[in-house]
């Protein structure tokens, strides 16, 4: 993962006297799946409009594969395939005729050779079987991934999938997340937004968490799992010489707090072992000694202050 695949500097897009899009300075490696989490309303759509000159941005500037959008979008956009709130199409025809309409509206593609793509993006998609069935009998997770069919006619370095698997049953949503590996897989970057933390944390290598238009946090998912915080709770008759004890130790922040006979506290770098025996020497008497590692979804919603959806 070397070149950024997408960069934004101070991007801002308002709508009125709101800000949907605040002072965006986004970084997505080449060849990461990129997670671009946040609640929904945060402003992830609109991002990816302007990245894809869907929109125009009031401030800032953005760069997709190297190119600065929306000023060279001719040569981004032939690199980039997307699917952005979801896919629609023809319901009373095929998916080849279906995909064959959207690769005919391309003015750079080949006739002679649009069969061959089609029937390569569908079976790219585990779609060749249901190739010549009417669309309007597929389920929603086939129609998905007929989506991504549409964004793979050409072959792209980038793949923008705005909420992928949003509606789908846990079958479509798998398949939609192996989908997605294999994209990966093959070298591709691929910038996925969504408000579920669980597809996140199991197709992403990158993340990127927007809150109210802005981009509160980012970088790999190793990195979010090692910032989580991790405290402890102390089961003692003695609550007050604990507090002491923690709060010479230095683990006041969070702020050491006392609940009937239980004491609790951030480790802030201490190992559990070496707390134990500090409360011990100090005479404190330990009924129970639980340290705790924050979740995960803990430490997005402290980012975010709101609540994200945990299932797939």
């Amino acid at each position: 993962m070397s070149d950024l695949a997408v960069t934004t500097a101070g991007l801002t897009k308002r709508f009125g006297s709101q800000t949907a899009v605040d002072r965006l300075d986004l970084a997505v490696p080449g060849g990461a799946v990129y997670g671009f989490l946040g609640p929904n309303g945060s402003g992830k759509t609109t991002t990816i409009r302007l990245l894809l000159g869907l929109a125009g941005a009031d401030d800032g500037e953005a760069h997709v594969l190297g190119h600065r959008v929306p000023d060279d979008l001719a040569g981004a956009l032939p690199k980039v395939g997307a699917l952005v709130e979801g896919p629609a199409f023809y319901p009373y025809l095929s998916g080849t005729l279906n995909l064959a309409r959207m690769d005919a509206a391309d003015p750079s593609t080949d006739p002679a050779t649009r069969s061959d793509r089609v029937a390569t993006a569908l079976d790219r998609v585990g779609l060749s079987a249901a190739a010549g069935k009417r669309v309007k009998a597929y389920s929603l997770g086939m129609k998905q991934r007929l989506g991504i069919a549409g964004a793979l006619l050409r072959p792209r370095d980038l793949l923008v999938l705005d909420e992928p698997t949003n509606g789908l049953d846990p079958q479509g949503t798998r398949e939609v997340r192996a989908l997605v590996r294999s994209l990966a897989d093959d070298g591709a970057t691929v910038l996925v937004s969504s408000h579920l933390l669980a597809e996140v944390e199991q197709i992403c290598s990158h993340v990127g968490v927007m809150s109210r238009g802005r981009l509160v946090a980012q970088g790999t998912l190793e990195e979010f799992r090692a910032d989580a915080g991790r405290s402890v709770s102390v089961t003692t008759p003695d609550t007050a010489a604990a507090i002491r004890v923690l709060t010479d130790l230095g683990l006041a922040h969070p702020a050491v707090e006392a609940t009937d006979a239980t004491v609790t506290a951030g480790l802030e770098g201490h190992a559990p072992e070496d707390v134990v025996a500090a409360l011990v020497a100090a005479g404190v008497r330990v009924r129970a000694f639980v340290p705790q590692v924050e979740s995960l979804e803990d430490r997005f919603v402290a980012l975010t202050g709101e609540g994200f959806d945990v299932a797939g």
